[in-house]
């Protein structure tokens, strides 16, 4: 009966993510989707706390009741402008509860295998269902669970690098140790020696040494990689994290956590893989390099940035039919959605076409500037994608760039030695009139300059976004 309940409810709940995963692919069903996602959780932790095998109840409500508390407390502390390092910090936890289920794992394969035939008998839960495995099967559990703890440690330290990346407490520049690569290499290889090593004894010692060297490559590989790559990252560490969720249940014989897992995994990976298309590169250069690389001497930039102080954009703005507005990470550091949002609707008001353009890897994380705007109460219908809006800038009187650099930068187009060569850009400049708020003459985030400030066309509105808003909202009634 329990079992039986137990897998009704997951198949319940296995729908309800699908459900979810599907309406999270826009912005008018996201809220619902979420809904099926909570809803689908409750009814598989439910169902796993009265299915076979469950025990330690009293522990269970403990550390149910503690982890939602911690959770409330992180919901409610955290700003939405953290987000990206909030997931990159969750997906660390995947990783490390899939080392904790691994060895877990291990350690009562080991006790079962310990015992008489008449002891095993007597097993229930899961170790039960190791107890009536083959030395095949067995030999297989070995495997999955192996990697299961390397996927969830390559996870673990790498989502732990990416969030420090993000939260700008590690340097966002690429760094290596001597080696490179070759230090990537040798961890694998002595992985790869301590899976057959494992699987012909079984003892602890190869999976512990091989723990080490998962822990090695995710710390290394990530720091490797530039922080104008982290919206990559970060899907690609939501995919590792997946794929070590399915490998765990797996080894569990739970039927939820291996399509869960294939979830996750599969859908990061996809993805990743628009990421990159996006970024015009291969997954691979990704995970394996810094941010570009050149070829030769970067193009020189002509002229120099003019600036233009809240008057004269708001007078612009009061002359414009069309404007389209670019948000970049510079928006979400100064929290200035509020204020863009405002601008939108007062321009809105007197009858002017105002629009937003997203590029697919604006800001830390993937849909983080959608994610900023919907909060804001933006209208969805006037948030376009790069592809959807990038032909109407010919035809625009003013774009608005705020704290973008790397996406509207034309050196991607011009310039065959930039590090972002070929890389999909918005094509701003072909507007009549732009605008960027910016905080200063520096780079962005990929320390790349930016042919865009010194066009004839372009105009530096400098300081800080919100400020600077609030100033151009006072002159616009």
């Amino acid at each position: 009966m329990e079992f039986g309940f137990t897998t009704a409810a997951y198949v319940v709940a296995a729908v309800l993510f699908i459900l979810s995963l599907g309406g999270l692919s826009g912005q008018e069903s996201a809220k619902r989707a979420v809904w099926y996602g909570i809803v689908g959780m409750a009814l598989a932790v439910v169902a796993t706390l009265v299915g076979p095998g469950s025990g330690l109840w009293l522990l269970s409500i403990l550390l149910i009741a503690g982890g939602g508390l911690i959770g409330t407390y992180v919901a409610q502390k955290v700003q939405m402008t953290e987000m990206p390092q909030l997931v990159a910090a969750m997906h660390s936890l995947v990783g490390l509860a899939a080392v904790f289920v691994g060895y877990n794992a291990h350690i009562e394969l080991g006790n079962v295998l310990a015992m008489s035939q008449e002891a095993r008998a007597g097993l229930e839960g899961f170790a039960g269902l190791l107890a009536h495995k083959t030395p095949v099967e067995q030999n297989i559990l070995r495997i999955e669970l192996f990697l299961g703890v390397f996927i969830g440690g390559v996870t673990f330290t790498g989502s732990v690098i990416a969030y420090g990346k993000l939260a700008g407490k590690v340097t966002s520049a690429a760094e290596k140790l001597p080696g490179g690569h070759m230090l990537n290499a040798g961890a694998a290889i002595i992985s790869l020696i301590c899976l057959i090593w494992y699987f012909n004894t079984g003892g602890f010692f190869p999976l512990f040494v091989m723990t080490l060297a998962s822990f090695f490559i995710g710390y290394h590989l990530i720091m490797g990689i530039g922080g104008a790559d982290m919206p990559v990252v970060v899907s690609m560490l939501n995919s590792y994290s997946g794929w070590a969720a399915a490998a765990i249940g797996f080894s569990l014989g739970n039927d939820l956590l291996i399509v869960v897992g294939a979830l996750v995994g599969s859908s990061g990976a996809i993805l990743s893989y628009i990421m990159c298309k996006a970024m015009n590169r291969s997954f691979i250069s990704v995970i394996l390099g810094g941010f570009g690389g050149s070829t030769g001497p970067a193009m020189e930039i002509e002229g120099e940035q003019i600036a233009i102080d809240a008057e004269g954009v708001a007078a612009a703005l009061e002359d414009a039919d069309s404007v389209v507005i670019i948000p970049g990470y510079g928006m979400a550091v100064a929290q200035a959605q509020q204020n863009v949002a405002e601008l939108t609707r007062r321009l809105r008001a007197k009858g002017k076409n105002v629009r937003f353009a997203i590029h697919p890897v604006a800001g830390r994380l993937p849909g983080h500037m959608n994610v900023l705007l919907a909060e804001a109460k933006v209208p969805y219908d006037i948030v376009l994608e790069m592809d959807e809006i990038n032909d109407d800038f010919p035809n625009t009187d003013v774009a608005i760039v705020i704290g973008s650099n790397d996406i509207v930068n034309p050196a991607a187009q011009e310039d065959p030695n930039s590090p972002i060569a070929g890389m999909p850009v918005l094509e701003c400049w072909k507007a009549k009139q732009v605008f960027v708020s910016k905080r200063g003459q520096g780079t962005g985030y990929s320390g790349i300059e930016n042919p865009l400030f010194f066009k004839e066309n372009t105009r530096m509105f400098y300081g800080d976004a919100k400020q600077s808003l609030d100033t151009l909202l006072g002159l616009i009634s």
